[in-house]
């Protein structure tokens, strides 16, 4: 039998450990007692993380228009076009990454593009208003 000293939570525990040779049933284990050995040092205080940076809020997109949404929760890994940017039917507007795969967002039809607001490195929600199309 081997003793060992344990923290836990910052308490202090002795406790024995037996080792059983393969194939043996283990020894019952005697009625514990949880007293701590040495008395608890007062922890100290956490230190307060720095409050993180408020996102940019993203823009409204404008009234009107054609409006591409995400078609589930991820992040924007690539925005390919630009506001004013005349798009063909099926050209890849911007790339979101869902569960380690990348999804081309594509325009479903030949439009000019009136606001991208999605941008680089954004964290999207389904539904959320990718680009507005003319």
């Amino acid at each position: 039998m081997r003793k060992f000293m344990i923290t836990v939570n910052g308490n202090s525990y002795e406790v024995d450990v037996e080792e059983i040779a393969p194939g043996a049933a283990p020894a019952p284990a005697p009625a514990p007692a949880p007293a701590p050995v040495a008395a608890p040092a007062a922890p100290a205080p956490a230190p307060k993380p720095a409050p993180a940076p408020a996102p940019a809020p993203a823009p409204k997109p404008v009234a009107g228009g054609e409006k591409i949404s995400a078609p589930m929760p991820g992040t924007i890994l690539e925005v390919k076009v630009k506001a004013g940017d005349t798009v063909a039917k099926g050209a890849v507007l911007c790339v979101l990454e869902a569960m380690k795969m990348e999804n081309e967002i594509m325009a479903p039809r030949d439009a000019k593009v009136a606001q991208v607001v999605a941008s680089k490195g954004a964290s999207v929600n389904s539904g959320d208003v990718l680009v507005v199309l003319e």
